[in-house]
């Protein structure tokens, strides 16, 4: 992970030699990565413990910050992945955000992975902090500071930051002229705006932050289930195509295993050294969405989640909401 001239890279496909079926295990198989640090939010449950584990076994050193972190500590002790370190952070508290990044900037670690894992999906309406919208709050606005605050750190090792989107970026762009959705509160549209919140995050901190050495990638994971559906019933699941009546889930859904592969492959793959900005899937970088396909609903990146003026106005905003901009 050296420094390297800002090159522009395109948004299509290396032929990386993984896939859709690959697990995060076997994107790291042969790598030895003794001596790096990697903070994983979320790192805990479904997609970010086997994205730990994983990093884990390549001996990264892990850091796990979860909002409940004496439990976090007790599933990753039963899952028995060696030393990981568990620290407390609410990614909904903007003061929760900043005193982990004291925390950790103080305890002279180094780090050279961030993925920022952790979300919510089609919650109730809930408002958090100064009143914002909680899905926009936690799995953007927490994560923009977050990095922004681990910064000097970031910048020091040159190190890759993974931006968990996922297909959720389809069904909408970001809401400009009402981001917090003051005059009508849709679950699905605000999801839809903080997966694309997410994946814009990567394309703009890229630009800025690719001649110090920081690349940033936006991820999909693929169709998985995990504790991310728990506000959902089975007929909203059923509506959304995800699975059958019986509970039977569409053909493409991935294991734990299978959906952290892309996250893990995006932030250790030498194949993208000097790149980024761009969004990936299926361990490679996708396409832009063919909207002739019959699955431009599941893949592929439609062009506002990764549309260069609208990633520059979105950090803007979020600068301006959260106070934070290390790369101003």
């Amino acid at each position: 992970m050296n420094r390297v001239n800002h090159q522009p890279t395109l948004q299509q496909p290396l032929g990386s030699g993984f896939g859709h079926d690959s697990t995060a295990l076997s994107v790291v198989e042969a790598m030895d990565l003794t001596g790096c640090a990697a903070i994983v939010t979320g790192g805990y449950s479904g997609l970010g413990l086997e994205t730990v584990r994983a990093l884990a076994s390549a001996g990264v050193a892990v850091s796990v910050p979860a909002r409940r972190a004496d439990h976090a500590r007790g599933v990753l002790a039963a899952a028995d992945l060696g030393s990981v370190d568990v620290f407390e952070l609410d990614l909904g508290d903007q003061g929760s955000v900043k005193a982990f990044a004291a925390k950790y900037l103080d305890s002279g670690r180094r780090l050279d992975i961030l993925v920022n894992n952790a979300a919510i999906m089609a919650c109730p309406e809930t408002r958090v902090g100064p009143g914002w919208e909680a899905q926009f709050a936690t799995n953007h606005l927490g994560h923009f500071t977050l990095a922004n605050e681990l910064w000097p750190i970031l910048a020091d090792g040159g190190a890759r930051v993974v931006s968990l989107s996922s297909t959720g970026h389809k069904r909408s762009g970001i809401h400009f002229d009402d981001p917090q959705f003051t005059k009508g509160y849709d679950k699905w549209q605000a999801y839809g705006q903080a997966k694309t919140a997410n994946s814009l995050f990567a394309v703009e901190l890229d630009a800025r932050g690719a001649e110090h050495g920081v690349r940033a990638f936006a991820v999909n994971p693929g169709g998985i289930m995990t504790g991310l559906q728990r506000h959902l019933t089975r007929d909203e699941m059923v509506a959304a195509g995800w699975m059958n009546k019986a509970g039977k889930l569409r053909e493409g859904f991935k294991t734990p295993e299978q959906g952290a592969a892309t996250s893990v492959w995006t932030a250790t793959s030498p194949q993208l050294d000097g790149k980024g900005g761009v969004y990936c899937e299926d361990c490679d970088i996708a396409r832009p969405t063919d909207p002739q396909s019959e699955l431009a609903r599941f893949s592929g990146v439609d062009a506002h989640a990764v549309d260069a003026e609208d990633a520059k106005r979105l950090w803007e905003l979020s600068a301006e909401l959260t106070g934070v901009n290390a790369l101003g």
